[in-house]
């Protein structure tokens, strides 16, 4: 028989899965927390603070930048992709390898990059020299230009550098404000790591795993977008799983789709009250986000400012296991201050003692970013 989930108890599971319910613990819980996430996404924008950063310090009390350099020098993440521009952890490098050795898929991508072999062995003998070097020391050789209708025509360096990233032939080996410095594999990857891809079925069902893992409950088409679901997500993992008994499938209150919880799920007692990175994983699925929660969240940095609903930078508001609002912030750095361009909460008023942990977390945020 399989058992359904009330929404407060499927909740509960996304919650815990994403290491946000009960007291932030220290900064020594920080790998563990890491372990649990598999990967911090990247975004440009820092209205408030980095998104990375944002979502560290919701999970993680205290010190939590100081702990992540820890981390970062000892080489335990790197920068790759999964759904998106990522910090990963070093020890899943053999699931990555995949999408290493399989890049590119298009023959589009092939052709060019053989097609400027020339700018593609510039780029490689100097990165053996030894010397980590931004984007904007390497020459462009390139024979034929990248084509784009884009922001990427003609920047054919900065292409061909993505395309070797893709590979696992480069690496980011660090940054100077927000520019990349880029290496040779051996020289970011730390001494003893494993390097070769796992077999393929292992692969499949670890990187399945984990996300369900993260995802504490989730859908098929969930797992898909998350980590690297779009990797490796078939029917058969899914089926294997579960014969294995390493998910449970379940239903959802409200429905009659196929949901899947890890088999020994995190919890977690207790709540917390904290802002959530626009692109925690939490809420970054927006579809699962409004079925757990009836919450619907988008992104309103590009929309015109007339258009906005909620406002440019707006971050969604954790209480417990329950996303009670959301407020749109900015830190002016000019003024040493957390502006609030507004502030909401989903059931209209907040009820007692809501409105002063929000004051609390808008304080201890302000300083997190620098202006309180």
């Amino acid at each position: 028989m399989i058992d359904t989930l009330s929404l407060p108890e499927a909740r509960a599971l996304a919650v815990a899965g994403q290491r946000l319910g009960g007291p932030r613990p220290g900064p020594e819980a920080l790998p563990d927390v890491l372990r649990a996430l598999r990967f911090l996404q990247l975004d440009p924008i820092s209205v408030v603070a980095p998104s990375h950063e944002l979502v560290l310090r919701s999970r993680v009390a205290g010190d939590v930048r100081a702990a992540f350099a820890a981390v970062m020098a000892r080489r335990e993440m790197f920068e790759y992709w999964t759904h998106a521009a990522a910090i990963v952890l070093t020890e899943d490098y053999p699931l990555h390898r995949v999408d290493m050795d399989a890049y590119p898929r298009w023959p589009v991508v092939r052709e060019w990059i053989a097609d400027n072999h020339v700018l593609r062995d510039h780029i490689l003998t100097r990165l053996g020299e030894g010397v980590p070097t931004a984007t904007s020391g390497f020459e462009d050789l390139a024979v034929r230009p990248w084509e784009s209708t884009g922001w990427t025509k003609g920047r054919n360096v900065e292409r061909m550098l993505t395309f070797l990233w893709r590979q696992g032939r480069v690496m980011v080996a660090g940054r100077v404000k927000k520019n990349r410095l880029w290496a040779l594999p051996e020289a970011c990857l730390p001494a003893g790591a494993i390097v070769a891809p796992m077999e393929a079925g292992d692969a499949a069902e670890t990187a399945i795993e984990l996300a369900l893992k993260a995802l504490g409950v989730a859908r098929a088409a969930d797992l898909k977008s998350h980590f690297l679901g779009d990797l490796y997500l078939t029917g058969e993992v899914l089926d294997a799983l579960l014969a294995q008994g390493r998910a449970v499938e379940v239903r959802v209150e409200g429905g009659d789709e196929r949901w899947f919880t890890p088999a020994d799920p995190a919890v977690a007692e207790g709540g917390r009250t904290v802002f959530l990175s626009p692109f925690d994983g939490l809420i970054a699925d927006r579809k699962r986000a409004e079925r757990l929660w009836g919450f619907a969240f988008k992104n309103e940095m590009y929309v015109p400012k007339d258009k906005r609903e909620y406002g440019y930078y707006v971050l969604p508001l954790l209480r417990g296991n329950d996303l009670a609002g959301r407020a749109a912030l900015r830190a002016d750095r000019k003024k040493g201050e957390l502006t609030v361009e507004g502030l909401f909460f989903e059931k209209g008023e907040p009820g007692p003692g809501l409105r002063e942990e929000v004051e609390a977390e808008l304080a201890e945020l302000a300083v997190f970013a620098g202006v309180g």
